[in-house]
This record gives C-alpha cells, structure tokens and sequence, in this order.
C-alpha cells in the first residue's frame, strides 16, 4: 500500500495535512527526521503510517502511562495491533508483551524512556527487527525545555546498542530554536529532515486578563456554556485545586481534581473519569495533561499564571485538538509571578532532581528568563497570538489575528510621566534597597509598622501618588520595559535604577502607557458556522457513548467530535458514503458502521431513539 492508501484504510482521511507527508516520505526512506509541529496538527500519523508499512516493530517513546494507553486504544480500534509496556503492567503481564512482541504480533509498542535500560527490554530490542524509533514529546531531552526528564538521555544509548541502527524520528509540539538543536544533538540525529510546520493554532482564541475576583471571572466564563463542556482549569498550587474543585461542584459542574498530592489511585481513577466524560471538568496543577490524547476539550483556563511560555502554550493548546473552535483564558495577577518566584527559588517541582550547584545556577537563571517572558506576554498590549509565535522563533507572524482579547480590545495611549517621576524618585531616596511592593507603598503613603520602623514615612515621596496600587504597578512595568529601572534575579526582588534613569526627570522625556479603553468582555463559547443539525449530533454522540461503555473506552477513541461532526454534514446512506466521512477507517466502518447509519436514517425520519443493543 501507499502512505495515502494506508491513510485511508486504517484512519479514514483521503489527504495529509500539511508537513505530514515529507516527514512520512524521510521516515520511509530511512532518514532521521524531527516534526515540530503543534497540538492537533496529526503528528502520531506521522510516525504510525510509516510503522504500518515498515516490516518489524516500531519503538514509541513516551513519557506518560495516560498517553499510551489512549494511542494503542485508538490503534487497535483502527485495526492495527499495538501494545504499551510500562509500570502499570505486572511483571507477567510485561513478559507476555514481549513474547508477543518478539513474535511479530505488534506493529508498534510505546514504552517509557525509562524501561529502555531495563534487562529483559534490551535482550528483546537487540534480538529484534527494529526499522523505526519514535521519540515523542521531544522536547524533553532538553534542559531548554520546560519539561526535562533526564530519563530521556538514555535513548540515544539505546539506538546505538540495536544491531542494526533504526531511522529516528523525533516529535514535539513546543521547541525554541535552542530546545532544536538540542534535541538533534542529544538524540544523535543523522541529517535529520527538520520540519517546522508552524506553531500557530487559528481555532483557539487566546484571552489574558488581569482584573481582579478570578472566581467571578471563571464562573461568567463557564455560565456561557454548557453544563457538559468539557475543559480543563489549571490552578498553580494544591490547596488551590482543592479549593476551587469544592467551588465548581457545589455550583453544579462535574469537576475532578489532579495533582501530585493525590494517591496514585484517585489520580488513576480522576482522569480515567475525566477521558470518559463521567467528569467534564478537571482542576489541576501541572502534574495533569501532557499526553492527554482527549480531542473534545472546547476551553482551558489558567486559573494562575504559569511558568514560562512553553508550559501555557503546551497546556492552552489541550484545547481544541479536534480542530473544533476553543477557548484559552489566562487569569493573572501579580500574585501569580510571586508565587512562580518562590517555586524558582525553593526548587519546589514535583520532577525535582538533585543537580549540580552550577547546573542548578543556570537552571535558575534560565527560568527566570522565561518567567520574565511570561509576565511579558501577560502585559502585553499588542496581539497575543503575535506575542507567542514570535517567541517560538517565527518570523514575520501576523500582527493582528482578531482572535484574541488584545486583538479585539480598544486601546488609548496616556501620558503617565509625572507618575514615572514619582516612582524614580522613590527609588532614588530608598537607596535601591526594596521591591516593588514597598515602594508602591511609600508612595500611597501606606501607615504598616515596618514602613515606619524603616523610617521610609519620612521620605519626601511618602504619600505622594493617588494612584491605585494596580496602576502604580503597571507604570513600573512600563519602565521596566523601557530600561529605566529592572528588577534583580533574587528570590525578593529589588527594583534598581538602569543606566537610562536620569533622562526620565529631564522635560523632555514623555512617557505614555497603552491602556484599554474599557475593560474587554470574556469570550463566550466560541462558535463554528453551523451547517449540521444539534439533535443528530446529540443523538450520534449518545450512541458513541454506549460503545465507548460497553468496550471501556474514551468517547473520542471511538469517533472524534469532528468526526461526528462530518457525519451530520454528509448523512452518509450507506457504507460506501460512510467511509467518506473524515475520521472513519475500514475496521471502525465495519465495526460500528450499521449503527451510526441507523441513526442518521431515523433522524431522517424523525425518530431518532439510540438503540440498547450497540
């Protein structure tokens, strides 16, 4: 078969999208390859259509449990045979894997990055015809990447020990130009096929607010859709998941929670009810979602800020995979950045190594950096799409996407020079000895005891602002921006005067402020043009369901959202027009393909009713 006829057998789509089709034709021909391309973009097919078609067993790389288990559903639904091997498995479980596997009765096996050095993995890697090793979520063999795992270090190790070097093909979806090259180093790639297919995501619509009363702002957000969305909210601490978890469910949502505190039970069984849409809500840290395969999530909101751009983008663009429209809504404060220092500072990461004292240095300096980037891109006042890909090395992005809150806001330049007077001023008379947070508060001429017992009431600037703290707040960023003050790498910040500082108290000197001119309204529940009707897809969507019930599968593993979608557009008649439908591949069409028709013939005749027999 060809790459499009395989295509179309086991997946039920009649052409590849961009990017998919050079990285397959390198694959194939044995070059090494790297795709970086974003969430959504089909990247699994890249390395699954040359698996199918290479005689032996391909090698898939992959950091969770979560992950591989929903790809080898998804294939052996499909009708190609695949198999998973890692901690979830007992040990005769593992064993009988790969006496299978060393029959040849796997196409693909997905293993962690870890049990690549165990014993009895390596006498059956080094015994067996490997054509191909994947690599995927790539990025994190980098310690440039927000997701490093030195587990992942090893795998070069392991393609060099095969008999025969496999071609090696390694894929992520957020990599700066840095976090690049070093996964072509690290992996040993051999003049690799590098593919950039962009890192743009047109169905999601990006929102960054930073009012106050985030519990407020969630709820309204959440009001504008239905009781079933599903989507996930990301909160920076526990007690936080804990928190607003109670909150959601007692105002009527179906919400769960993850997060590294949780026995390894509840965070099994939280998720498994989150990937089967018995919970259409998950509140969690960071510990939840890389490799979450689930394609229906219509929004993710950042309840806080998160570290660096890398992990925002990764975890917003859970949303929408099904290429369906989605909402990504950031909720910030500087609250957020402070509690984000503090992790920096006291190392306080669930994936924590011990490092070397320097190693650690850098690693610190270089998550500052992001971080810094991160508060950028939450301030920012240009487009926020622009602002990310920008960041991930694109050049030239466009500079207004109209889908997003800076895009669709109106904004006025105001001239806040008196007040950047006053806060260089301040700084001058405080000697360059305090954070942003005391300063503000001379200059609002705060009454708090260590104020007073550091004598800084009497200081000529004490009480000289009537600005808000908020606003306060914005100009120092502005002349953060503008390289008029900065504030040190320390875990408590100090603001200090840069070398440009005196020119701001000479006359001439205006600064100005680009503001919204009202606040901007949160995004309602994005649309798509509708041309399918609502109670068929509710009817093909009860029914995908039942199946997915009765074979103890996710939903989406069955047909996916757009899938379903599809069908309601096309209203196939038959088998033949069934096959035409996006999404739907030989084995699915034979195995669920009566059913589906049998729904789409009823609603024709106004008596749609899913059947108890599926």
């Amino acid at each position: 078969m060809t790459p499009h006829q395989t295509l179309k057998k086991y997946f039920g789509y009649d052409d590849f999208r961009y990017g998919q089709q050079e990285l397959i034709d390198a694959i194939l021909g044995r070059r090494d390859a790297l795709g970086i391309m974003p969430t959504g973009a089909g990247k699994s097919i890249c390395f699954q259509v040359p698996a199918i078609m290479l005689d032996g067993i391909t090698i898939v790389v992959s950091p969770l449990i979560s992950l591989m288990k929903d790809q080898v559903h998804a294939l052996n639904q499909a009708g190609i045979t695949a198999a998973f091997i890692n901690s979830s498995l007992t040990e005769g479980q593992i064993s009988k894997a790969l006496q299978n596997a060393a029959n040849n009765l796997y196409k693909l096996i997905y293993v962690a990055p870890e049990r690549l050095v165990s014993y009895n993995f390596l006498r059956f890697a080094q015994s067996s015809n490997i054509p191909l090793v994947v690599v995927d979520e790539a990025h994190c063999i980098s310690q440039w990447g927000n997701d490093f795992r030195p587990s992942y270090l090893s795998i070069a190790d392991f393609v060099s020990s095969l008999q025969k070097r496999p071609t090696v093909a390694a894929f992520t979806a957020t990599a700066t130009p840095k976090v690049k090259e070093d996964i072509i180093e690290k992996l040993n790639l051999k003049t690799p096929l590098v593919l950039v297919s962009g890192f743009d995501r047109p169905n999601l619509n990006f929102s960054a607010t930073g009012q106050s009363g985030k519990a407020r702002i969630l709820l309204d957000f959440l009001s504008t859709r239905p009781k079933d969305a599903v989507g996930i909210v990301y909160c920076s601490t526990r007690k936080q998941v804990e928190s607003l978890e109670f909150e959601l469910n007692s105002k009527g949502y179906r919400a769960s929670r993850y997060h590294a505190g949780l026995s390894d039970d509840e965070r099994r069984n939280n998720q498994d009810d989150f990937i089967h849409d018995r919970m259409n809500i998950m509140v969690a840290t960071n510990a939840f979602g890389m490799g979450i395969d689930k394609s229906n999530v219509s929004f993710v909101v950042h309840y806080n800020m998160p570290k660096d751009i890398e992990s925002y983008y990764q975890e917003a663009g859970r949303a929408g995979r099904d290429g369906q429209p989605a909402d990504c809504l950031l909720l910030y404060s500087k609250k957020d950045f402070n509690t984000q220092m503090y992790f920096i500072f006291e190392n306080d990461d669930e994936s924590k190594t011990q490092l070397d004292p320097v190693v650690e240095q850098e690693n610190r300096e270089r998550n500052l950096k992001r971080l810094k980037e991160m508060w950028s891109f939450c301030e920012s006042t240009e487009c926020l799409r622009n602002h990310i890909l920008r960041y991930f090395g694109e050049v030239n992005p466009p500079s207004f996407c109209g889908n997003c809150s800076n895009c669709g806001a109106e904004f006025e330049e105001i001239d806040v020079t008196i007040e950047a007077q006053k806060i260089i001023s301040c700084i001058v008379r405080m000697k360059e000895r305090f954070g942003a947070g005391m300063v503000i508060d001379v200059l609002k001429g705060a009454k708090n005891s260590r104020l007073r017992q550091l004598k800084l009431n009497q200081l000529s600037t004490y009480g000289i602002s009537k600005l808000s703290s908020e606003k306060l707040s914005d100009i120092i960023s502005v002349l953060i921006r503008l390289g008029y003050i900065f504030k040190t790498d320390e875990k408590y910040p100090i603001l200090r005067l840069d070398k440009n500082w005196r020119t701001i108290l000479d006359d001439d000197t205006k600064i100005t402020m680009r503001v919204k001119k009202e606040l901007v309204a949160l995004p309602q529940k994005s649309h798509t043009s509708k041309v399918y009707n609502d109670e068929l897809f509710n009817a093909l969507k009860a029914l995908r369901l039942k199946i997915a019930n009765k074979n103890n599968i996710p939903a989406f593993v069955v047909f996916s959202d757009a899938t379903l979608i599809d069908m309601c557009r096309k209203t196939p008649k038959n088998l033949d027009e069934f096959l035409n439908v996006n999404g739907v591949g030989q084995v699915k069409a034979a195995q669920y393909g009566d059913a589906f028709l049998q729904i789409i013939s009823d609603f024709g005749h106004n008596d749609i009713e899913v059947s108890q027999n599926v």
